[in-house]
């Protein structure tokens, strides 16, 4: 029997083996920029709230639209009175008396209030627009920030790891020189201090590859625990051109514009409270067990009970109007509140404009900046890698001292930094002169 269960046992622990073996890997998501940005705009919680919103405004310029046509009601009515009413002898009865009737009302004139409402209703589906296309690129923005910044953190990471070789490979070899009578004990701390020093950066960055992939999943809306592999890795950087300030696309410009043009709208909306208003109604009421109890003469004195029922309808047609005369003035002061509003809406897009204005300057400068920095970036990396191989022969001939090439390592490494933080920002500023200057679309 023992030998059975051994043989049973081995066989379990090869079959849970190769189970673990062939279970799926978690897939690594794939991610170049464009993906990221159809990802953000299809997850983003707040651009299906400015869809909403512009759905809603749709609808209610379709409500204004039907302020124009005849309005057609129906009603039904139950009544049972009692007592009976006694009209001269003769007794009305409502015990289970109906009516039914329908109303048909068209509205001639409001003072214009249906018309501007009509405007108004239209104004709000464009500034519904506007304000979808500007959450539409502060989601795009977003996206590239995350997308870019995780990159950068990505390959700090693997300069660091590249770094670490570098001083492992000098630790074994100061190691060997120790051993031989070549180098000094000091040597070999000094490198084994840098190499913590690195371990600990290294820590650090990883660290924050795994915070920026994180935010990258929340940005995309996959799980958290989903690995990102970003393909637009290699940065591309041509000298920009003649770079325009025009702001006239952005959607802050145009919701502003618009906010001026409600605003005159208010103030005709105001004044038509103090116009006349004119409808024209139509109706039909149909009424049954209606009942009339009494005694009539028969012509020869002799009086007999009678009962007659009616059931009948009434068309009517009437034609209203009303005109305010006096509300102690409240009327005029809803004109001059709104024309404050308007006011204040002409007052904001003067100075917002300017501001505007001044970001679209900023973002241009930022990028003129940016493209500099990557070519100081790239030139300090090229003397830097020069005066790291220099060092590195020196050494390797004893004619520097070990503090010389870890100082040319260092610069290196600081070097290789500065290329990765200007490349990445460069592409960060140009998503954001696109926004500045309302070009940002896809």
């Amino acid at each position: 029997m023992y030998p059975m269960n051994k043989k049973t046992i081995l066989l379990s622990c090869c079959a849970a083996l190769l189970s673990c073996l062939h279970a799926p890997a978690q897939e690594t998501l794939r991610l170049s920029q464009a993906d990221c940005r159809k990802m953000a705009l299809a997850h983003s919680e707040e651009l299906r709230k400015a869809d909403n919103a512009l759905r809603q405004a749709e609808l209610d310029r379709g409500i204004a639209r039907a302020a124009f046509l005849p309005k057609l009601d129906a009603t039904a009515t139950g009544v049972y009175m009692f007592p009976d009413m006694d009209m001269g002898g003769t007794e009305l009865r409502m015990r289970g008396t109906y009516m039914a009737g329908i109303n048909l009302t068209q509205p001639l004139y409001a003072g214009g209030r249906i018309t501007t409402g009509r405007r108004l209703a239209r104004i709000g589906k464009e500034s519904a627009a506007e304000r979808y296309r500007m959450t539409r690129m502060d989601v795009v923005v977003e996206a590239d920030q995350a997308y870019w910044t995780y990159i950068a953190v990505g390959r700090k990471v693997r300069m660091l790891e590249s770094y670490h070789a570098q001083m492992d490979t000098l630790y074994r070899q100061t190691a060997t020189a120790l051993a031989a009578g070549m180098a000094t004990e000091n040597d070999l701390l000094r490198i084994e201090a840098e190499r913590t020093e690195i371990l600990y950066q290294l820590q650090k960055a990883k660290n924050g590859a795994d915070l920026c992939r994180l935010s990258l999943c929340q940005t995309v809306g996959t799980d958290f625990d989903t690995a990102i592999e970003a393909t637009d890795t290699i940065f591309v950087v041509s000298q920009p051109g003649l770079l325009a300030s025009d702001i006239n696309a952005r959607p802050e410009l145009l919701l502003l514009e618009k906010q001026v043009a409600a605003g005159k709208e208010q103030i005709r909306m105001a004044r038509a409270a103090m116009l006349p208003t004119v409808g024209l109604t139509a109706n039909y009421l149909y009424y049954g067990n209606v009942k009339l109890n009494g005694l009539a003469d028969a012509g020869n004195g002799t009086m007999v009970p009678f009962s007659q029922e009616f059931r009948d309808g009434l068309g009517m047609v009437m034609l209203a109007v009303q005109m305010p005369l006096f509300s102690w003035g409240e009327n005029r002061k809803k004109v001059r509140k709104a024309k404050y509003d308007l006011l204040n809406a002409q007052l904001d897009l003067r100075r917002n404009t300017r501001l505007l204005s001044i970001e679209a300057r900023q973002a241009i400068l930022n990028i003129e900046d940016g493209y500099r920095l990557i070519q100081t970036a790239e030139t300090g990396l090229k003397q830097a890698d020069e005066n790291l191989r220099v060092m590195r022969n020196r050494y390797a001939a004893s004619m520097a001292p070990l503090t010389d090439l870890l100082d040319a390592q260092s610069q290196w490494q600081q070097a290789e930094s500065n290329l990765i933080e200007a490349q990445t920002q460069y592409k960060i500023y140009e998503t954001e002169y696109l926004r500045a200057t309302g070009k940002l679309e896809l």
